[in-house]
């Protein structure tokens, strides 16, 4: 059995392209191109190059000496909060603008939560000198406002979502707005492993990076390619899927999955989809989704911007039915208090997304010997106000 997506774009039964017609000729396009463009040459010559010289690739795999020795089994961090911009998502970002280029668009639009994405593709665009667009729920814009400024900073026109809860899935249902009103000059660079396929696909080949990266380092350090857990916080799931990627198929190599429990699972405010979700289909996959018994989609909830999406993206739906992956849900609480251990114990402020991880050790026990990679998504510049707000720093 494979974990990867099949030649029609599903994982299991998962994933697939559930779009208007209007939208069919940009996501063919894509379809059609998006391996082919990967495989060039110059493609690679360039994207590696970036990844390099302007994001600061590779990024290290940290031994977390003291967080270690309190929970008695070693724990490795992938820095991606020492990114460019701060997080996994450039990687991301700078093969899609890459994309774009050679499909000859001269027009970006993305969406975002925590404003982390939208900030990366900012800056992509600022660096290709195109045109960029972000949607931002308003809800979103103001308990992010330092995100909201470098994006302004970068040139990018933020516009807010009004409807619905006014966060991440309205800020997607406004771009995919937008695009089928621009369909021939403009790319979508959507931010996570969601949306029609080819999208779910091509995001975890450019996060891959992070799993292809993790193999060797851990090779130097350990003399093994493989860890014993490879543990991600999951929102839409591009910086899991890019931890997860190359251990796919390796079963030696348990995955685990942290969502964000909000106030508790039961509470009427969580964001855990895969125990309250159920199969549907949301901007252009079939998934698991959070929904009322007649199909509305759930209000989703999390103290961070970048969890709060109602569903989750279709390879970890299926790692989650196939039982592949562990999925653990982590309330606001728990996080946060993981994100300030993280800080006193190793120097460290995570994003409050990747601070779900860290409260993994609170939930499960593991051995001495055991080889943990957390893959640290993301630093906590831009929750500051959060942690001063929920700390009373």
């Amino acid at each position: 059995m494979t974990y990867n997506i099949n030649d029609k774009g599903y994982y299991g039964e998962f994933g697939g392209a559930y779009i208007p017609e209007m939208l069919y000729p940009n996501v063919e396009e894509l379809r059609q191109n998006y391996l082919k463009i990967m495989a060039e040459p110059s493609f690679k010559e360039e994207f590696d190059q970036l990844l390099k010289d302007y994001v600061g690739r590779p990024s290290p795999l940290y031994f977390a000496k003291r967080l270690s020795e309190k929970y008695n089994t070693k724990i490795y961090l992938k820095r991606e909060d020492l990114n460019h911009t701060g997080a996994h998502k450039v990687n991301n970002t700078v093969g899609q603008i890459l994309m774009a280029q050679r499909l000859g668009k001269t027009r970006i639009i993305a969406e975002t939560g925590a404003g982390q994405h939208g900030v990366a593709t900012a800056t992509v665009c600022a660096l290709m000198g195109i045109e960029c667009i972000v949607y931002m729920g308003e809800i979103d814009i103001a308990r992010q406002a330092p995100n909201v400024a470098r994006m302004k900073m970068l040139g990018a026109v933020v516009r807010p979502a009004l409807s619905g809860s006014r966060t991440l899935k309205d800020a997607t249902n406004e771009a995919i707005r937008d695009w089928i009103n621009n369909p021939v000059d403009t790319h979508y660079i959507i931010g996570s492993v969601v949306g029609p396929h080819p999208y779910p696909d091509m995001v975890a080949r450019f996060q891959a990076i992070v799993s292809e990266e993790i193999q060797w380092q851990l090779k130097d350090k350990e003399g093994t390619t493989k860890p014993d857990y490879v543990i991600a916080c999951v929102g839409g799931g591009s910086n899991a899927a890019g931890a997860f990627y190359h251990y796919l198929d390796d079963t030696d190599v348990k995955l685990i999955a942290v969502e964000a429990a909000g106030k508790g699972i039961h509470s009427g405010e969580s964001a855990a989809t895969s125990i309250l979700g159920h199969e549907g289909i949301i901007h252009g996959s079939k998934t698991l989704l959070m929904q009322t018994n007649d199909g509305q989609i759930t209000e989703p909830y999390s103290i961070s911007a970048g969890l709060d999406y109602p569903g989750v993206g279709p390879m970890h739906a299926h790692l989650y039915k196939s039982g592949r992956a562990e999925f653990i849900a982590i309330t606001d609480d728990e996080a946060m208090k993981a994100g300030l251990e993280l800080s006193k114990l190793e120097g460290i402020i995570p994003a409050i997304e990747s601070s779900h991880a860290f409260a993994i050790f609170d939930q499960k026990t593991f051995k001495p010997d055991d080889i943990v990679v957390i893959n640290l998504s993301g630093r906590g510049d831009k929750d500051l106000q959060n942690y001063i707000d929920y700390f009373k720093l």
